[in-house]
């Protein structure tokens, strides 16, 4: 199986510091969804690891996080691929949860889901707790610009971490090689 690890804000949909809290704000980065399926039209299995501590911040409900998610399976199927799987954290920063990314419960959750091992998996992100909680489960990381990216590329990245502009640039490396 060919597994790809992507986070959601800032490497799908636009990123927000007030965070993305309706289907209206949910505004994908140009050539991210396209990039998405031609990744699953090429074989790839693409499963989404994103915080979402707006639930627990009261900003929005589970049935507006579902929308949205929804909405990103349709826009991917429109082009011909699909997310195979989307899991979140729903806890705030001070829930002590397991989950949260930078600690690698999500990841877990998606080898268990595939019953696969991460090691080697990409793992797209464009923060430095996205690439950690990839790299303590093997995966590799890969940090795009877009979102936090070009600020994060300015701090210490965990060894190997390739560093492209957007998601569309990602996908494009890893289906040339």
């Amino acid at each position: 199986m060919k597994l790809i690890i992507l986070d959601r804000d800032g490497v799908i949909n636009r990123d927000s510091d007030n965070f993305v809290k309706t289907l209206d704000e949910w505004i994908p980065i140009p050539g991210s969804i396209e990039a998405i399926a031609a990744l699953s039209q090429a074989g790839w299995t693409v499963a989404v690891a994103t915080n979402q501590s707006g639930l627990a911040r009261g900003y929005f409900n589970q049935a507006t996080l579902e929308a949205m998610h929804q909405h990103l399976q349709d826009l991917v199927a429109q082009q011909g691929g699909r997310v195979d799987l989307i899991v979140h954290c729903p806890h705030g920063p001070d829930d002590n949860c397991t989950c949260r990314k930078p600690l690698s419960g999500l990841f877990e959750n998606i080898a268990a889901h595939f019953e696969v091992p991460l090691d080697g998996v990409p793992t797209v992100g464009d923060s430095p707790r996205d690439l950690q909680a990839g790299v303590a489960v093997g995966c590799r990381p890969f940090l795009v610009r877009t979102g936090k990216g070009a600020t994060t590329e300015q701090k210490v990245l965990p060894p190997g971490t390739l560093v492209f502009d957007d998601l569309a640039a990602v996908a494009a490396y890893l289906l040339e090689d």
